[in-house]
């Protein structure tokens, strides 16, 4: 007997915690306040799978703007799973990106399937998993991120991401259990991070910074604000060396790795300059 089309439609807002706990189960340890930060990026942008009513599959498809989109959040549930309910909901966001360069960070397994659906590597990126806490010496540099102008940080973000994402930055930078820290440089923002609270432990990111002292005073500013009996985590392009370097000093070994891939050519992003992933779900 054949399977059952599925019916698809966009998540309400309150939905959107569906695809963050399943993500949980699937142990991606997402933060405790993604799901509210995520729907800022696109309120229309998640989409969820039903059978009978019944949520089986979710993904999200983040159409930034008319030039680029991000997938993330492709889950379905484990006893629905080789069915063909996937490739169903898979088509469905795909089609809601037509236009779009379209990126993802998927599973290293997953790369050749992905690449069916035309996504090429671009890099790789690690998770690296180290000890939260640590005492720094007090650095003037160092500024609570509310402490400089939003237009300053806009300008500092952008050119880490292929299009404008004020709506999302906002609430990212602002969202509860976290510490998001500036370090300013001749009077000029040189750097930006997040350290938020998740399902466990802490994520750093994004880590952003001019070179790798300065990114490395932030890390440690960031690490220190959080528990010490805690993981803290950061996600870093591999081939950023000196972002690699950054969390092998200070004892952080790979727990996890991504395939970063685009189905147009790869942004020109200042991966030299990007020493923490803000996110795998939507870039």
């Amino acid at each position: 007997m054949e399977n059952k089309l599925l019916t698809i439609r966009p998540m309400k807002t309150d939905e959107v915690e569906i695809a963050v706990e399943w993500a949980a189960q699937e142990g991606w340890n997402p933060g405790l306040n993604d799901a509210a930060c995520y729907a800022k990026a696109d309120p229309n942008g998640f989409l969820i799978g039903l059978l009978d009513e019944e949520p089986i599959a979710t993904i999200s498809a983040i159409r930034y703007d008319s030039t680029f989109g991000f997938i993330g959040f492709y889950i379905v549930k484990p006893e629905y799973r080789g069915k063909g309910y996937g490739i169903q909901l898979w088509n469905a966001a795909m089609k809601s990106l037509t236009g779009c360069n379209v990126g993802l960070d998927g599973v290293v397994e997953q790369q050749a399937n992905y690449q069916k659906s035309g996504f090429q590597l671009a890099y790789s990126n690690l998770r690296y998993e180290g000890v939260a806490g640590g005492d720094v010496q007090p650095d003037a540099a160092v500024v609570p991120l509310s402490d400089v102008p939003l237009d300053a940080i806009e300008a500092y973000d952008q050119p880490f991401f292929p299009v404008q994402r004020t709506d999302f930055l906002k609430t990212w930078i602002n969202q509860p259990h976290s510490h998001a820290l500036g370090i300013m440089e001749n009077d000029q923002l040189a750097g930006y991070g997040v350290i938020r609270q998740c399902r466990t432990g802490y994520k750093i990111g994004p880590l952003y910074a001019d070179n790798a002292q300065l990114a490395e005073r932030l890390f440690l500013a960031l690490k220190s604000r959080a528990d010490s009996s805690q993981p803290v985590f950061l996600d870093v392009p591999e081939v950023n060396r000196a972002a690699v370097a950054l969390a092998e000093k200070y004892g952080m070994t790979v727990s996890f790795g991504t395939a970063r891939m685009y189905t147009q050519n790869a942004p020109a992003l200042p991966l030299n300059r990007l020493f923490g992933v803000t996110s795998f779900e939507i870039g």
